[in-house]
């Protein structure tokens, strides 16, 4: 379970590396080499580790599972396999946590990108909160469903800006106040309880 949660976040920076999102980045040394066929690339190799170390705990885990079925009173055959498994991944995991602890406090982040992709989506990414905006005053889901997402597959086929073609339909005005808009298009809106999650985990 540790272990899938450390690939989880290492996971998450491999993605978060590529070159096309670029929005964050684990350390990458003066000195050090990247992809060996691309000079430009900076590999997320300790993140990379992690994710291949996950898959090695997980194939321990499944010696546990072996070893449930018993003949009689246990024998060899299960206690020579944990010899292995047990003290092979608590080495294993302490590597994964000392190796994801310098993962997280020595990440590089993006944010300019980060608002960069987030834009490139034309606001698409605030139709959920659009959605709401209408259910909450007044219009049933199902309405508000099918009112956004045509606005938002103009946006997808054409282009343009999710927020400029709400605020020229007709039954969004007919339902929301001009500052009820621009309320479901504010990006703070995602950030109201970032302070109070980090608080629950200690920070």
């Amino acid at each position: 379970m540790v272990g899938a949660s450390l690939e989880k976040i290492a996971l998450e920076v491999r993605h978060l590396q590529r070159t096309e999102v670029r929005e964050a980045e684990e350390p990458f040394a003066e000195k050090q080499k990247g992809s060996s066929a691309m000079p430009h690339k900076r590999n997320p190799v300790v993140a990379e580790r992690i994710c291949g170390l996950a898959r090695l705990l997980r194939g321990n885990a499944l010696v546990g599972l072996e070893n449930v079925a018993l003949w009689h009173e246990r024998d060899i055959s299960h206690s020579s396999a944990e010899r292995v498994a047990i003290p092979d991944s608590a080495i294993v995991l302490d590597y994964m946590v000392a190796k994801a602890t310098w993962l997280v406090r020595g990440l590089r982040v993006f944010p300019a990108r980060m608002q960069r992709n987030v834009e490139s989506s034309g606001g698409l990414v605030f139709s959920q909160k659009l959605l709401l905006a209408l259910a909450a005053a007044g219009m049933s889901r199902e309405d508000a469903y099918r009112v956004v997402q045509a606005l938002a597959m103009r946006v997808w086929e054409h282009g343009g800006q999710l927020r400029d073609l709400a605020a020229k339909d007709p039954a969004v005005l007919a339902a929301l106040k001009p500052a009820q808009l621009e309320a479901a298009f504010d990006p703070a809106g995602f950030l109201v309880n970032v302070d109070h999650i980090f608080k629950r985990i200690g920070l």
